[in-house]
Order: C-alpha cells, then structure tokens, then sequence
C-alpha cells in the first residue's frame, strides 16, 4: 500500500514539474513577443536607423511629440518644403498719362506760405524732399535742381505748388536746393552741375534731371517734369514774355535732361556769372552734338513768375 502510494506521488510531482515548465516556456515566449512588440515601436521614433539616417526627409514618422522638436541632421542636403511661402505684392509700372491730373492750376502768391504748412500738406513726402509713389513703379527716377540764394520766400511758394505736381504725376523724385554761398555774383550754371554732382552721390539711380529757377512756378500739371529722347525746355510761355518765348533757341528757366543728354554735353558752362548768357551757351552745346529741343504744347507749358527784385551783385551779364 505504501509503495503504491510514494508511485502516484511521484507522478504528480514530475506532473507538476512538467507544468511549471511548460509555464515557464510560455512566460518567455511571450516576453520576447512583447519586446519585439515594443522595439519596433519605440524604433519609429529613433534617428539611429538606416532608413532614417539616410533618408530623413522621405521619412512620414518624424518626431514630432514635441513642439519644437527637429530631426538629428543626417549631413545631407536638406529637401525644402513643397508648401509655397508669402510671395511679395507686384507693384504694376506707373502709367504714362497719370489719372489723377487735373490740368489748369490756378497759381496766386498773397497767400501767407510758412514752411509748416508746406509739410502738413505733403504727408508722404520724406524728409529732403524724396517722394515714391506707393501704388505703381515709375520708369525714371528724378532730380529737380534749384540754384538758389537768398530766395526762402520763393522757395516755400515753390514747393507749395511743385510737391501736389509731381505727386500727382506719378514721380519717383528728390529736390536739391543748391545755395550759393557769399554775396559773390551769381552763378546759375555752376550751381546747377554741383547739384547734379550732389543728387548722383546720394543716388546713383537718378537717371532724370530737371533744372529750374526757384520763381518759376508751372501753370498746367499735364506738363510732366519727365525726360525724354531729346533734352527738353519745359518753360516755354512765361507770364513775364507774355505766354510767348522771347526768341527761338531761348532755353532758360526750367529744362530737363537725361543723365547721359548732360554728359554728352559736358555739363553747363562755367564761366557765366550774373543773369543771363549760359541758357544760350547751352543751347548750342546741344546743337553741336547733333540733339534737338523738345518743348510742350504753349497751352500746357505756361508758367507765372513770383515777382522779386534781383540783388545788387546780379545784374545783367554783359556776354549776354
């Protein structure tokens, strides 16, 4: 009885021993499925792979846990971004006849004309009088030329009419009031190359040069301060010569260039002093090198004289 009862014990031991093996195969099975399960998740977000390594772009599973979080560089080029970034507004050309003139300009000098006044009225032009139109790109870039001594009165009427001018004209341009110095006779011409020297050092663009008196002041905005094939004479019917130009080749008051026109004619002269003698001069600089005088229709290039008694230094140049 006994012998058979240490034999079904043991039985049951080696059942036992048998099921805490089958259980322990199982448990490790099952561990290493798990792991695996587990390693090829963490994987995804891991850049120590191969395919990561090499190809970090292709790549749909990058990190992205975190909000500023970037994938490890691989020393390969980067591939951009296929989404289009802000593309700048196209700013269209100016347009050759400006929509906003208005013609006729009615021109009075009674009014007071502070300088203050003169700013409040031309918001969106920069300090040293530099003007851009902010809805179009204009073809040329100007620089309007003012010989000038002991004329503030007139300047500021000057500016009072010119400024709401060449806006209204679609100008990219910059005034340049050049003032003599001394009680030295005057010397218009010389005046009028150092301001061109001088616009051309702040601005190598300006490829347009109008060279006007400060006491002359346009009665029609239709006569564009712009520069053209030929050199042009804008001041063509002045009140004081009665609408009317005083003789044929007359080129005085205000004229414009190009910047290649005033180098193929060296400039103005230089040795005029007092009023008078080198409009003509220049007239036949541009004769010589074979250039015509453009000049408006009379009805558009109309302009009023503000009134002034010239000084003691200027009178009339006996060359003239």
């Amino acid at each position: 009885m006994s012998r058979l009862l240490g034999g079904t014990l043991e039985r049951v031991c080696k059942a036992v021993l048998l099921l805490c093996l089958l259980h322990f195969l199982v448990a490790v099975i099952l561990y290493f499925d798990v792991y695996a399960q587990h390693l090829a998740f963490f994987s995804r977000f891991s850049t120590r792979g191969p395919a990561h390594a090499l190809y970090p772009a292709a790549s749909s599973s990058t990190n992205c846990s975190r909000p500023n979080a970037t994938a490890a560089s691989s020393g390969l080029p980067e591939v951009p971004s296929a989404r289009p970034g802000p593309t700048a507004p196209v700013i269209p050309p100016c347009p050759d006849v400006p929509p906003g003139l208005v013609g006729r300009v009615v021109i009075e000098f009674t009014s007071p004309m502070p300088l203050e006044r003169v700013q409040r009225e031309n918001p969106g032009v920069l300090l040293g009088g530099r003007y851009t139109p902010p809805d179009c790109t204009p073809a040329q870039t100007v620089a309007v030329i003012i010989p000038f001594r002991h004329r503030e009165h007139h300047l500021r009427y000057w500016l009072h009419y010119l400024h709401p001018m060449l806006r209204r004209q679609r100008l990219r341009y910059g005034i340049y009031v050049i003032n003599q110095h001394g009680e030295e006779t005057f010397n218009r011409a010389k005046l009028l190359n150092v301001g061109f020297l001088e616009a051309l050092k702040e601005d190598a663009t300006y490829d347009c040069f109008i060279f006007s008196d400060v006491d002359l002041v346009p009665m029609d905005d239709r006569n564009l301060y712009r520069c053209g094939d030929q050199p042009r004479h804008f001041a063509i019917a002045m009140d004081k010569f009665g609408f009317r130009l005083p003789y044929a080749s007359y080129f005085g008051g205000v004229s414009g260039l190009s910047k290649a026109q005033f180098l193929r004619i060296n400039g103005f002269p230089n040795e005029y002093w007092g009023w008078g003698g080198e409009d003509d001069d220049i007239f036949n600089r541009i004769s010589l090198t074979g250039m015509k005088i453009s000049r408006p229709d009379v009805r558009i290039g109309r302009y009023r004289m503000i009134k002034h008694d010239r000084d003691k230094h200027n009178e009339p140049n006996p060359q003239r």
